[in-house]
């Protein structure tokens, strides 16, 4: 049986959740549908991004051997610890808390509630952005092994990018619509991280000795290794935790769990593998899309980037969908998804908000960049700042004082990093605005 703490004044009471009548708030998406194993999937789809065939150079050329690996176990114990604190706060106070902002609000009011959306607002629109990016230098890389022309350039391939994407977004109406797109990006995951894994090892055991050593002046070294650690948690970020619970069957709280432990285990092996691997091959040399870097046959490879492509549309859906359903239950979308005013709401709606983010995306396509800002303005604050501290006021009465110093020290610490980390992500735009222009073709 599992069972839920309510607070209620000095006396706590202990209820079982398949019973208890829990306050959960209005959606016009499915609740309590999916099984651990499906959102298992959707955090590890996440993980498994096409962003991982970035890791090798935006987080391992900053940081070296030592620093990349000892960084990446930290990031994955730590963002494992913080997002296992969010879940255990899923069903608290007796509410079923669905949204990050709704979290938040229960526990420190109304302008928690406003601040917490701003920054998961932001957090997510970036993620997107970088989505957007990322399906287009995938396009463009498949597009140069066969004709090298420069007649098609980065912003085009962005363009369609954020065209297909808008496509998917009105034809999957919410988060446990997924479903078997979850095998898909699976699958396609699998391919463009074996290809970019077998290609980068052949590259290297054929290739002479790599230069390992941090590139750059004392003082670049120091903001991109400080950059480099808001490329360790964006690793992991989601930002929308309780979002994604939401969609979770009951025992909500322990197959939450059982799906955090599945990404942190068997999710992470593959970003592992390609982000060391590909840094062995081509040392400080590694680009920031690995695929660049790797040498093989011509249909291999284009295979790879549409496979790569393919699935930063499904990623992205992901990450859009707190914004979707905050839009869908605003304006009351419920019922058949393809019901003529339904899709003429998503036609405009979705397709207007994702026309932003791929002008935006084709304005400033400098993916490293966007990693770096969003860890620090958004990933450092939701994901690590702000769940320690709810969970420390939460249950400030039956924490120990060691506990509770335990949680100020992480907030402190995070709070570090963050600013420091804003710094660095801000000094890398000033730095690549004044090498390349807006639409580059990078």
């Amino acid at each position: 049986m599992n069972t839920i703490e309510v607070d209620s004044g000095p006396n706590t009471k202990v209820f079982d959740e398949e019973t208890l009548g829990l306050d959960v708030p209005e959606t016009a998406h499915q609740i309590s549908t999916d099984s651990w194993f499906q959102a298992g999937f959707v955090l590890t789809t996440g993980i498994n991004s096409a962003y991982v065939l970035g890791y090798s150079g935006t987080v391992m050329v900053p940081l070296s051997w030592i620093g990349g690996v000892v960084g990446l176990l930290l990031a994955t114990a730590i963002s494992l610890y913080a997002n296992t604190l969010i879940a255990k706060l899923h069903l608290f106070g007796g509410k079923r808390h669905i949204r990050y902002r709704d979290l938040a609000g229960f526990i420190y009011g109304k302008k928690a509630y406003a601040l917490t959306w701003g920054l998961q607002y932001v957090n997510l629109f970036m993620i997107n952005t970088g989505f957007i990016i990322l399906a287009g230098q995938a396009l463009k890389a498949a597009y140069v092994l066969f004709r090298d022309d420069d007649l098609m350039k980065l912003p085009y391939f962005i363009a369609i990018g954020g065209f297909v994407c808008a496509l998917f977004a009105i034809g999957i109406p919410h988060l446990s619509a997924l479903r078997v797109w979850l095998g898909v990006s699976t699958v396609l995951s699998l391919v463009y991280i074996i290809a970019a894994l077998v290609l980068s090892l052949k590259d290297g055991i054929k290739a002479p000795p790599r230069d390992y050593s941090i590139p750059g002046t004392h003082i670049s070294k120091i903001f991109t290794t400080i950059g480099a650690t808001a490329n360790l948690v964006f690793a992991f970020n989601t930002g929308m935790l309780p979002e994604i619970q939401a969609t979770v069957r009951k025992p909500v709280v322990e197959n939450m769990l059982k799906a955090l432990y599945f990404q942190f285990t068997a999710g992470v092996l593959p970003m592992y593998a390609v982000t060391f691997v590909g840094y062995w091959a081509y040392g400080n040399s590694t680009s920031a899309y690995l695929l660049n870097n790797v040498n093989g046959p011509v249909w291999v490879k284009a295979f790879a980037n549409i496979c790569a492509f393919l699935q930063s549309v499904i990623a992205l859906h992901i990450f859009a969908s707190p914004m979707y359903e905050y839009l869908d239950t605003r304006f009351g979308i419920k019922g058949s998804a393809f019901k003529i005013q339904n899709l003429t709401f998503r036609i405009t709606v979705r397709g207007g908000y994702l026309a932003v983010n791929t002008l935006v995306s084709a304005l400033l396509p400098f993916l490293g960049d966007f990693m770096s800002l969003t860890g620090a303005i958004s990933t450092f604050p939701l994901t690590f700042i702000l769940a320690n501290h709810m969970y420390l006021v939460a249950k400030k009465d039956k924490l120990t004082s060691s506990q509770k110093l335990w949680h100020w020290l992480n907030i402190c610490v995070f709070g570090f990093l963050a600013v420091a980390a804003l710094i660095s992500a801000l000094r890398l735009i000033a730095v690549d605005s004044k090498t390349y222009h807006v639409f580059a073709d990078l």
